[in-house]
């Protein structure tokens, strides 16, 4: 049996699915670490893992609870602006201190998230095969497809293609710190420079948990990209109290900003007030981002909760009003829900516009939100069976796609044959 390493980003969206996957592996007599600081270590022995901590002086406990709560108050480039300081400090703690932790542990084997940057280079460092994950969208560059931050529809005229390449020299320049970092220690470690973004993904297997059809056309994919759908286990999930007596019965809609982008408090306002009269009950979660006391007496009377069972209440809902977070997207579609997206920042925009491309929801963006706005989407998303219908569809699809045995399967094929593992074998 194989000993992975995991790296991944410390919040929910990308621990979540990713000690899921380590999981499954654990379930097939593997032995599975996840290096990480010290915020994800309770998440990672809930699931079962075991947690290696890094950087106990520059992050110590609550430290990232700090900065998430500070990004959850900002919204677009200022928030993206921030993200990208904050990968950058990260990746610089990691890749110093990550490659002696993976050979004292014995870690045979590495499971890379794709925005942990570092991961990458510390593998060819140690010259130890991994496999991309994809938790959040998927960030490979392609010149048709709009860059991930971008609410930009597919489109791939001449024009637009000449779009999307400005946009994406521009987004070297934002992630440019991020790269030094990796630069550096490629340079130190005598390994040669990425001439591309994409070359700090594996060669091996690259895994998404998007199904393919909820990613536009591409063409450009290495034959080892895998579209294999969602991680999802409720085993690996702590579990959520929440007072299931008070559900009337009527269509449910679930409300989410999901854990990070939470602290724009007047966006659950509007919610509620958008969903005042109609013949539905909303449940709203804060994510954290508050606790239920600061909305005593928000319209309609709301079941307002701290956190939520998300995927049991998922299999009761009727419509889901989401930040288009990638997990809780996928949670949606793998129960046939549609959903209105209020996208706030990073890669929220893209998943946003994916929502809308395949036609399981609407969008309403973020600086354009209001009662009115929203309660139209709401009302169109509801009474349209049209959107219902490409739910399904992308639940069949989720279905089909795999989820975390066909990951699974795939990452020990690598590690059994030290060769790339193509799509469709």
């Amino acid at each position: 049996m194989t000993h992975f390493g995991i790296f991944c980003p410390a919040g929910d969206g990308h621990l979540n699915p990713m000690t899921t996957l380590g999981n499954e592996l654990l379930r097939r007599g593997h032995r599975v670490t996840v290096f990480n600081f010290l915020d994800a270590k309770t998440t990672t022995l809930a699931s079962g893992l075991e947690f290696q901590p890094l950087a106990e002086d520059e992050f110590p406990p609550g430290s990232m609870a700090e900065g998430l709560a500070q990004l959850g108050k900002l919204s677009g480039m200022t928030a993206f602006r921030y993200t990208i300081k904050a990968f950058t400090e990260i990746s610089t703690a990691i890749i110093t201190e990550a490659p002696t932790a993976i050979q004292k542990a014995g870690v045979e084997a590495l499971l890379v998230d794709q925005v942990s940057f570092e991961g990458g280079t510390i593998a060819e460092f140690l010259n130890l095969p991994f496999v991309t994950v994809c938790s959040a969208l998927m960030v490979n560059r392609d010149p048709n497809i709009p860059p991930f931050c971008t609410s930009w529809q597919y489109n791939p005229t001449l024009p637009n293609r000449l779009r999307n390449q400005l946009s994406y020299q521009l987004l070297n320049l934002a992630v440019k710190p991020i790269r030094e970092v990796i630069a550096e220690y490629r340079h130190q470690w005598k390994l040669p420079l990425y001439s591309h973004p994409n070359d700090g993904y594996s060669k091996l297997a690259q895994l998404s948990q998007q199904p393919a059809e909820l990613e536009f056309p591409r063409q450009n994919l290495p034959p080892y990209f895998h579209f294999t759908g969602p991680y999802h286990n409720p085993k690996t999930r702590k579990p959520v109290p929440f007072p299931f007596e008070k559900l009337t019965g009527q269509p449910l809609i679930y409300a989410s900003m999901g854990t990070i982008q939470n602290r724009l408090l007047d966006v659950f306002q509007t919610i509620a007030s958008a969903c005042e009269g109609l013949d539905a009950q909303l449940v709203i979660s804060l994510g954290g981002g508050a606790s239920p006391e600061s909305f005593p007496q928000l319209p309609g009377n709301p079941i307002v909760v701290g956190y939520a069972p998300q995927l049991e209440l998922l299999q009761k809902a009727t419509l889901t009003i989401t930040h288009a977070g990638m997990n809780t997207t996928l949670e949606s579609l793998s129960n046939g829900v549609p959903m209105v997206a209020i996208p706030v920042a990073n890669d929220q925009p893209g998943v946003a516009a994916r929502i809308a491309y395949t036609g399981v929801g609407e969008v309403v963006p973020l600086k354009e939100l209001s009662v009115p706005k929203l309660r139209s989407a709401i009302v169109k998303v509801l009474t349209q069976e049209s959107y219902k219908q490409r739910a399904i569809a992308l639940q069949e699809a989720i279905g089909r796609s795999g989820g975390v045995k066909r990951a699974a399967d795939i990452i020990e094929q690598v590690v059994l044959t030290g060769k790339p593992v193509l799509a469709g074998k």
